[in-house]
């Protein structure tokens, strides 16, 4: 279509195809892939199953460890000590 201003539009014109390219090598045949199909999963849904997988939580030691650190037993010199070599471990 022609456009020529806004007070003339030119009337109605042949639809052409759309213009392709041919290339002058013919294609390759698609090889066929031989093998066995593969998944990869990521670390996020690696995650997520590993959540499904945890135990329900157990109120009775929940409540054990609350009435411990209620009375000041609950943190002791050890159990800081375990805490510190495990958040090492993990960040080494």
């Amino acid at each position: 279509m022609y456009i020529q201003g806004t007070s003339y539009l030119h009337g109605a014109q042949p639809i052409n195809a759309p213009h392709r390219s041919y290339n002058s090598q013919p294609t390759p045949p698609a090889k066929s892939a031989q093998g066995a199909d593969e998944i990869s999963i990521s670390p996020e849904a690696d995650m997520v199953s590993r959540v499904r997988e945890v135990p329900d939580v157990r109120a009775d030691r929940v409540a054990r460890i609350k009435a411990e650190i209620a009375s000041g037993t609950y943190e002791t010199d050890a159990k800081l000590d375990l805490a510190l070599s495990r958040l090492l471990d993990e960040i080494g």
